[in-house]
């Protein structure tokens, strides 16, 4: 059994909550500007003083409207101004606020609402009222529905109609409530995205997130300073983006949000962000968006040297530094490539924060060298976002960094990472037996597997219950060889197959991106679909290099023996995505038995 603690600089006292941030940036700082808010296509300023308005004012129409201390209202949104706004009037009224994924379905709206007992739901626009109208008729306990948007989607509705709704209601008596509020009341019920069975709800305490917050401000000095700006893509019912968010509103980031990733280049470059947060995934599509342009334009061979070197350069890092030779090459490339990948993310970024799964070493190790650093942490719900993180100051690639501050990790006897702080959650709402499976004295039993080394940096192996046991009785973690064929720019989503089979074999998905480029470089038509090439010599080919070069990071027990390339892509329509991207394995394995069977068949 190892541990590594990182002792607390910083506590949080007992009447504080998260609101008071607001306060105390328009009472100093009233005319910083806090967000920037897209309208009609152009960013525009708004001042703490305006927010901590705003935030009064929908407070006060919520206390008007009945919303008791302690009482759960729903928030179903995009990525967008108002949700934060929404998130910090909730805190101000006293209430909970309970998050939905904009593109959940209408058995799961109804699960959340329904076991939260919320009194109140926020929805961002007609389709979503729909979705929760349908099921509300069923819980009597909701008293309200909300419509962000207005008929007009203008963005006017429940906002003006709660501001409104308020006038009644005195500042002092709005003040008042939230001053009922402290640390260990629970600020937000967040539900895991449920890869396995119905998802539980994580109680959050404004303590656990004002933790975070601190966390936050001891690993990242540099990131995490006033006038510096972020720009929110990932969904905020996340709680990484969530977590970034309010901790950017405590340092006075101006904040930015966006939910239109298809627009996100032209997005970064508009708002130009010091740093940027993501999953793993969007920082993959990013270097294969490269990637793909590179080699369409017929500068593959350019792009290739820049990256081996970028990887070069990044490394050396670790082992005393550059030599003559690699500095004058990278220099170059800076200019040549690094600087219109920088450019791509706005032309001001210094680094990024990534979370949720792991991002890979090469990966890492590229964007470390082409000059964004990407700091890799890792945390769950329970955890409020990040329980280690790399820092600027501590960092090493292909670990998940160190305890941030006032937590412990300890690794158990079977490789279970263990963790304990004031960011670990009070327990699972309404549900005892969960909560008393994943608390012991204090410890959070993560479900993950990994690894401490003797300077306290994290590095993740696998999941728990993702483990594989081969018919040979050989444990797999398929992690490991995921993450690697998904570094491939024709590759999608992949997931390693073979518990209780005499070998290892795999899923894989194309990516629909990046396969239009693929079939004009190998001279297919361009007509053809996946389906119609799952067969296809070259196709396989490449794929089976992919394979091969995954499988040298594990033993021959552990390789990939045998593949199927599968029709379509897994997604969240189809189920075999969660809203966070992570992979419902069950589901897969269901849907595509025979794709199994058949890996095993002969």
């Amino acid at each position: 059994m190892r541990e590594f603690s990182v002792p607390a600089t910083a506590t949080v006292a007992a009447e504080e909550n998260l609101t008071d941030m607001v306060w105390a940036n328009a009472e100093r700082f009233g005319n910083a500007v806090s967000f920037r808010r897209r309208v009609d296509g152009t960013w525009v300023d708004v001042t703490a003083r305006d927010f901590a308005a705003q935030v009064l004012a929908v407070a006060k129409g919520l206390v008007a409207a009945g919303i008791q201390p302690g009482e759960r209202v729903g928030l179903m949104s995009k990525t967008r101004y108002e949700w934060t706004l929404l998130d910090f009037a909730i805190w101000h009224a006293g209430g909970v606020v309970v998050p939905i994924y904009e593109t959940s379905s209408a058995e799961q709206v109804e699960w959340i609402l329904s076991d939260s007992s919320a009194k109140a739901v926020f929805v961002e626009t007609s389709d979503h009222r729909a979705t929760v109208d349908s099921v509300v008729a069923g819980l009597p306990e909701v008293r309200h529905v909300w419509q962000i948007d207005g008929p007009s989607g203008d963005a006017a509705g429940a906002i003006d109609e709660l501001t409104a709704l308020g006038a009644s209601v005195s500042d002092d008596d709005a003040r008042a409530r939230r001053k009922e509020v402290g640390a260990d009341d629970t600020a937000t019920i967040v539900y895991t995205s449920g890869t396995t069975g119905r998802p539980k709800g994580c109680e959050l305490t404004h303590r656990n997130l004002l933790s975070e917050i601190r966390g936050a401000n001891v690993a990242f000095p540099q990131l995490m300073q006033a006038g510096n700006t972020l720009l929110v893509f990932l969904p905020l019912a996340h709680i990484l983006a969530r977590a970034l968010a309010v901790c950017g509103v405590y340092n006075r980031v101006t904040m930015g949000h966006t939910s239109d990733v298809k627009n996100l280049v032209q997005d970064l470059q508009s708002f130009r962000p010091t740093f940027v947060v993501a999953v793993p995934r969007v920082f993959e599509k990013v270097y294969n968006g490269a990637k793909q342009k590179a080699h369409a334009a017929g500068k593959g061979k350019i792009f290739d040297a820049a990256e081996a070197t970028a990887v070069a350069y990044s490394q050396s890092l670790d082992a005393g530094g550059a030599g003559i030779g690699l500095k004058v090459k990278h220099a170059v490339f800076a200019k040549l490539v690094y600087s219109k990948l920088q450019a791509a993310l706005g032309g001001r970024c210094i680094a990024a924060v990534s979370g949720g799964a792991p991002l890979g070493e090469r990966l890492a190790h590229f964007f470390r060298g082409v000059g964004v650093p990407v700091l890799e942490g890792y945390g769950l719900t329970e955890t409020s976002a990040a329980a280690c993180v790399n820092t600027e100051a501590a960092f090493r690639v292909g670990t998940v960094g160190r305890p941030v501050i006032g937590t412990s990790v300890r690794i158990a006897e079977d490789g279970e990472i263990l963790i304990k702080g004031d960011i670990v959650f009070r327990s699972y709402w309404n549900n005892g037996p969960a909560t008393a499976e994943a608390l012991e004295d204090g410890w959070f039993h993560s479900g993950d597997i990994g690894e401490l080394d003797d300077d306290g940096f994290l590095k993740i192996t696998g999941r728990k219950k993702e483990i594989i046991v081969t018919a040979g009785g050989k444990n797999v973690s398929p992690a490991v060889l995921e993450d690697r064929l998904r570094a491939h720019p024709l590759i999608s989503q992949c997931m390693v197959v073979g518990d209780a089979q005499p070998f290892i074999g795999a899923l894989i998905t194309i990516d629909p991106e990046f396969f239009p480029a693929w079939k004009e470089q190998n001279g297919k038509p361009a007509s053809a679909t996946v389906a119609e090439m799952v067969d296809d010599e070259t196709l396989r080919g490449e794929i089976q290099a992919a394979v091969d070069e995954a499988n040298r990071s594990v033993s021959k027990a552990e390789a990939i023996k045998k593949f199927r390339i599968l029709p379509v892509d897994f997604t969240e329509a189809g189920g075999e995505m969660t809203p966070s991207l992570k992979l419902r394995r069950a589901v897969v394995a269901t849907t595509y038995k025979q794709d199994i069977e058949a890996i095993y068949s002969v």
